[in-house]
């Protein structure tokens, strides 16, 4: 047995055959970019190399006729990991071996297991959005590749193969993160989207538009045409395939804990006016300093005061320095930490407020986060922060509402108005709650006891309490002062009536995220967008078409 070339050494493949060829005995002579240019036969290690696994990890065939013709005329066996897509480099690399080698087999593999890597960030924000959740596919452990692939380099009776590799067993998109979650421990679901919506996420992700359009197509295929199973590995190898489950459970912690990337995309407003002046940055992924922690972001929210940031409507209140990363509300993993820092380690689940959250990562104080509910998706606690924390303030510190008491929600219907109304229920309160029609449902479910339609209906008298929290004209303020006999705002003032803004408290924080938990306060996310898309969120939200909370994921 002679010394056996393994390229793309390092890969999740050429690292396991490099593995399953030493245990079985053999000499490996590894190549890998980190030890040589791979389209350059004079950096291969091609002394008594009698056989060869052909990893080649470029788009093109561009090199590849030097390479082969390098390669097969030291080894007498050439092995290619091509793919069961066949792409137009593969088939030239297959067509330039069978010219060449002496002997030669091809591995053809579907889709990978460790393909569903590229959902860990989504995995741990608890929600996979994607069109065709019901595309079906036996996904293939690395290890049966390359396993196959050491019977090609080692046994007889393998030349002019042409391999289709794939898993034990055919399971859907929705299924495959659902067995993901189990393992993991991870709540995540898949989420079935419109092809335009799974669209604009796999752009976000930094897919080309051609590589975005081949994966839709692929994946309606096979929503249409579930792939089945081979029985290849377990012919060649004479063991079972591994199945997915078992490939989950050997890479649990790879859908846990994040590892930073060094560079990152950002929504950044790079100068005051209209929306337009927010753009989708790739910049330097932050560190965090004493008492600090790095966040990788599940998800930020918009919050409609944003668009009195990026205006320059208030100065004085807002006070930023160009380019400003946007978001207030976040809620992701715990990536890394800075000196000083205790109660929080890297994949920890947290929410909380962090400047600068519509991005990919986000650095924040450490005590201005808080564990994450468990009950729902880490994307969709994003929701909670300001607009909980503000109707906490304004239900118990500002109004003090009590058993018993008549409050009037004006403004139920939005993000701040969903949980002022379930707060004040939980208080005790009779709830009445004003809301445009398209609200009118998700206000009854989260317990008002009435809903006035505000646009149609006299608003109620002799209240206990009045929580405003929409704008209001003049003249609109002046009707409702008098209404109850506590008033607070968080928007207008109102004559008579208390006005604060919201602060920030981790305590507060925590006793929500406890309801959370406890089924008694319910989170509605009334839509989630890719990060990329806030300037269109801004320009909806000035034009009055958004209800409730929406979320956008990095």
């Amino acid at each position: 047995m002679g010394r056996i070339l393994v390229t793309g050494a390092t890969g999740t493949v050429g690292r396991s055959a490099v593995a399953l060829l030493r245990r079985a005995g053999a000499e490996v002579a590894p190549a890998s970019r980190a030890t040589g240019d791979l389209r350059d036969p004079g950096t291969l290690p091609l002394d008594g190399v009698s056989a060869a696994l052909l990893v080649w990890p470029f788009g093109t065939a561009e090199g590849a006729r030097e390479v082969i013709e390098a390669v097969a005329g030291r080894a007498g066996r050439v092995v290619y990991l091509s793919s069961a897509a066949r792409r137009e480099h593969e088939r030239e690399i297959e067509r330039l071996i069978a010219q060449t080698a002496g002997a030669w087999t091809f591995l053809r593999p579907h889709a990978f297991a460790a393909n569903t890597l590229r959902w860990a960030r989504r995995i741990r924000a608890g929600a996979v959005r994607g069109a065709y959740g019901a595309a079906a596919m036996p996904p293939v452990h690395e290890r049966d590749v390359a396993a196959v692939a050491v019977r090609a380099l080692l046994d007889e009776g393998h030349h002019g193969a042409a391999y289709d590799l794939t898993g034990p067993e055919t399971i859907s998109q929705a299924d495959q993160v659902r067995i993901i979650s189990e393992v993991t421990g991870l709540p995540a679901r898949w989420v079935e989207v419109p092809p335009e919506h799974a669209r604009a996420a796999l752009e976000s992700d930094g897919l080309p538009p051609e590589a975005v359009e081949e994966v839709l197509r692929a994946q309606a295929e096979l929503a249409r045409r579930p792939l089945p199973a081979t029985s290849v590995v377990e012919e060649v190898t004479k063991e079972p395939a591994i199945p997915f489950r078992q490939w989950v459970e050997e890479h649990a912690e790879d859908f846990r804990v994040p590892v930073a990337a060094p560079t990152m995309r950002a929504a950044r407003m790079h100068g005051f006016g209209d929306a337009s002046v927010i753009r989708y940055d790739t910049v330097r992924t932050p560190e965090p300093g004493p008492g600090e922690v790095l966040v990788e972001v599940a998800a930020t929210a918009f919050n409609p005061s944003e668009v009195g940031l990026r205006t320059g409507l208030l100065p004085e209140v807002f006070r930023v320095e160009l380019p400003h990363t946007l978001g207030w509300d976040v809620s992701g993993t715990v990536v890394a930490t800075g000196t000083d820092v205790t109660g929080l380690t890297p994949g920890d689940r947290v929410f909380g407020m962090a400047g600068g959250a519509a991005a990919g990562y986000a650095v924040a104080p450490a005590e201005s986060l808080v564990r994450a509910p468990r009950r729902i998706p880490l994307a969709d606690a994003a929701a909670v922060p300001v607009a909980g924390l503000t109707a906490w303030q304004a239900v118990h510190e500002h109004a003090h509402v009590t058993p018993g008491r008549r409050v009037l929600v004006n403004g139920a219907g939005g993000g701040v108005g969903l949980f002022a109304v379930q707060l004040a229920k939980l208080a005790g309160a009779h709830v009445t709650g004003t809301a445009s029609p398209r609200s009118t449902a998700a206000v009854r479910r989260l317990g008002a006891d009435e809903v006035i339609d505000y646009t149609a209906a006299p608003l109620p008298r002799d209240l206990d309490v009045l929580l405003n929290l929409i704008p209001l004209a003049d003249g609109t303020a002046a009707e409702l002062a008098g209404l109850a006999r506590v008033t607070v705002s968080i928007a207008t003032p109102i004559e008579g009536g208390a006005h604060f803004v919201m602060r920030a408290d981790p305590g507060q924080l925590t006793r929500l995220a406890e309801l959370i938990d406890e089924g008694g306060l319910m989170v509605e996310v009334a839509e989630s967008h890719p990060l990329s898309g806030l300037a269109d969120v801004h320009r909806r939200a000035e034009a009055g078409d958004l209800r409730g909370k929406i979320t956008l994921i990095p």
